[in-house]
């Protein structure tokens, strides 16, 4: 490619996201705020790189941390003229070097990949004559994965169970230290690995076996790794490997959306990364594409001050085209408007959108019903189910919710829940989708898909009323709307080929329903309206939230529910819970962000 043709690639970038699109060589931190088009960015960066040459693109990694995350950016890449590009988690890149060269290195065929750490730990506890239920044996499991992200051996994980780990109430420490070394044990005679294992015997290869690390870094030159304020001691240990004593590596990420650190996430290493790499070039996005005037400004006030915070600015008109139709947000995703939003016609002035607010409740049902009543009246007025989240804070939460929606006659999906490509009716779909485009051929693809639809239910007109049948429509829907949404002159088999990649990645379209999701569950997610429901003391910050630390955690949480908003954001709280009489106070980051509730506080 020239030149020319190159730079063609950085017209829609902003000036800071040019900055970035164009530092290919030597550490690179970018510092992206919520909504501020960081994929974008990283894929016309990694896009530049291939098109100048710079790039090969079989030497380039980006990693992140979910299925659904690798998989976007492998639909970005692939238009934008690097599809060879690996784009991939840590773990199934872990996983793949691991299957490769374990019969080097050891012989034989990798041992296999448990995928319930609870069984392993019962037997283990079996064995030590504990009696344990299946709480603790969650527990256990969290706390065999802690020990195992922080990258800690069993001795350096005794020192800190004794002085700042709390354990479950049933067991001592004791018994902890002896449940992770059995556990270990019984692996080892069983020839297993576990989920992090992937990650420790992968960096235990490269770092011990110079052969396995001169072809891993052979294969791969250039790195990038998205979400990096998510990193782990362990995927940082593994990256170091990966990358052995070369210098090409661009992190990018946001201190302010750290919210696994209970999980072993630490901001620490995307915050020090100047301090640690002096020569880095430091790219800050903090122009918000996203979101409004009004929720920036409140996701602003709730984390200043707060260690690495940027400060959002929003691009008005907040992503309203001019004709007031169909938009494309900072990360290339096209979306509708919001009804009743005001249109930016040429000449007209700035629109005013909607100041977030606060409506307080005298219980979760209270609650749950006055949101699903206003979620009902919105889909009334125009607005798409999909373009609408629910989100809290603790899954429990949700079932309130359910009841009130379904009363209301409003389809809702849970996030989190079972994956569109697990369930049985969309399974069976593929399936007879792909063995149908075998035989059909030089039909148009909406007769083609639909005729084979049609036979599991598919109408053109959705059926009355919410339940079962209703949910099935709106799944095969679903794969009608990615059919309609294909490019023209797209075969039925490429159409098939391209449900077969989404279904092994879970990159899952947009089903006609309201979402409901927890507020971890939405982190890298957007839509139009958010609501977010129980916003009170006990649950926003939890009420096991520990020290300025967890308090923080939970701030940082909200402020990523919050960021979530396009548009409209509606937050509430209960004065009662389900079990509770009227004790519950609003959250203290309401308070702290200067936005009152309905009734005062």
């Amino acid at each position: 490619m020239t030149a020319g043709s190159a730079d063609d690639l950085l017209v829609a970038l902003d000036p800071q996201q040019r900055v970035a699109a164009r530092s290919l060589l030597g550490p690179v931190c970018i510092l992206a705020g919520a909504g501020t088009g960081k994929t974008r960015a990283i894929t016309h960066r990694i896009a530049y790189g291939v098109a100048t040459g710079v790039y090969s693109p079989g030497r380039v990694m980006a990693l992140t941390f979910t299925s659904r995350a690798a998989a976007e950016l492998r639909t970005r890449l692939r238009p934008l003229g690097a599809g060879g590009v690996s784009a991939r988690t840590f773990h199934s890149a872990a996983l793949a070097q691991l299957n490769y060269f374990w019969p080097q290195v050891i012989g034989g065929e990798a041992p296999k990949i448990i995928d319930n750490k609870a069984k392993a730990i019962a037997h283990a506890a079996e064995t030590l004559r504990l009696r344990v239920d299946t709480a603790t044996l969650r527990d256990v499991a969290a706390e065999i994965e802690w020990r195992k992200v922080s990258n800690l051996g069993l001795a350096e994980y005794e020192l800190r169970a004794r002085s700042s780990r709390t354990m479950p109430p049933t067991i001592s420490v004791e018994q902890m230290l002896e449940l992770h070394a059995r556990y270990e044990q019984l692996k080892d005679e069983r020839r297993q690995l576990d989920f992090e294992d992937v990650l420790l015997v992968t960096a235990g290869m490269i770092e011990t076996e110079p052969s396995v690390a001169i072809q891993v870094r052979e294969q791969y030159r250039f790195f990038v790794v998205d979400e990096y304020q998510d990193v782990s001691p362990l995927q940082h240990h593994l990256l170091q490997q990966w990358l052995g004593d070369r210098r090409d590596l661009c992190v990018v990420g946001d201190a302010s959306q750290t919210i696994y650190s209970f999980a072993g996430a630490s901001a620490d290493y995307l915050l020090e990364f100047p301090r640690r790499n002096q020569s880095a070039t430091v790219v800050t996005l903090e122009q918000n594409y996203r979101s409004t005037e009004p929720i920036v400004a409140l996701a602003n006030r709730l984390m200043r001050g707060r260690p690495g915070a940027l400060t959002l600015h929003a691009v008005e008109p907040a992503g309203v085209d001019a004709d007031g139709s169909a938009h494309a947000d900072a990360n290339g995703d096209a979306h509708e408007n919001v009804a009743g939003a005001p249109d930016a016609a040429a000449g007209a002035p700035v629109p005013t959108f909607p100041t977030p607010t606060v409506t307080a409740y005298a219980s979760d049902y209270a609650e749950a019903e006055g949101i699903a009543q206003e979620i009902a009246a919105l889909i009334a007025g125009g607005t798409e189910p999909h373009d609408i989240a629910v989100l809290y804070r603790v899954n429990a939460q949700s079932a309130v919710l359910e009841q009130a929606l379904t009363a209301a006659g409003v389809s809702y999906q849970l996030r989190g829940g079972a994956r569109f490509f697990d369930q049985p009716e969309v399974k069976r779909a593929v399936m007879e989708l792909r063995a149908a485009s075998v035989s059909i051929v030089d039909e148009p693809l909406f007769k083609s898909v639909s005729d084979v639809l049609r036979t599991r239910g598919w109408t053109q007109d959705a059926p009355e009323g919410v339940g079962a049948l209703r949910d099935r429509w709106e799944a095969m829907n679903a794969l009608m709307g990615l059919a309609e949404g294909m490019p023209p002159g797209t075969t039925f088999r490429q159409f098939t080929d391209e449900l077969m990649e989404r279904q092994a990645s879970q990159h899952e379209p947009t089903v006609r329903a309201v979402n409901l999701a927890t507020l971890h569950s939405a982190k890298g997610l957007e839509w139009p309206v958010v609501f977010i429901a129980g916003v009170a003391e006990g649950l926003v910050p939890i009420s096991y939230a520990q020290g300025l630390e967890g308090v923080d955690e939970e701030r940082r949480l909200l402020y990523v529910g919050i960021t979530r908003a396009r548009r409209l954001l509606r937050l509430s709280w209960a004065a009662a819970g389900m079990r509770r009489s009227g004790d519950r106070q609003p959250s203290r980051f309401l308070q702290e962000s200067g936005i009152r509730s309905s009734d005062g506080r």
